[in-house]
């Protein structure tokens, strides 16, 4: 099985089992990972945000003209930031590395 790791506000890093077609928001869940995710993954909110690894953000497809406009929204907005409701897991993502910003901006 994909594996992928998330690395939580205080630095720790946590390596964690990734199903194919579950999205970065979905894994996280159910690894009790500190992501809100308010909208359930519906695209209406920016509470999932997460910041990919500079060493994999070219290796994901783009995001969407709404995936941005609710980026917009994020807080600490990084170059790499994406929406984990939006990152569904591949073989090709196996081992894929996202940080959890140092906040949230409830939306």
């Amino acid at each position: 099985m994909p594996k992928m790791t998330f690395i939580e506000r205080d630095g720790t890093r946590r390596e964690v089992e990734a199903p194919l077609g579950l999205s970065v928001l979905e894994i996280a869940h159910r690894h009790g990972v500190d992501i809100e995710g308010a909208c359930e993954g519906s695209l209406a909110c920016s509470t999932c945000h997460v910041i990919v690894d500079s060493s994999w953000f070219p290796k994901l497809t783009g995001p969407t003209e709404d995936e941005e406009d609710m980026l917009d929204l994020a807080f600490d907005l990084q170059e790499t930031s994406r929406l984990g409701c939006q990152l569904i897991m591949t073989d090709a993502l196996d081992g894929l590395v996202v940080k959890l910003p140092a906040g949230s901006r409830h939306a």
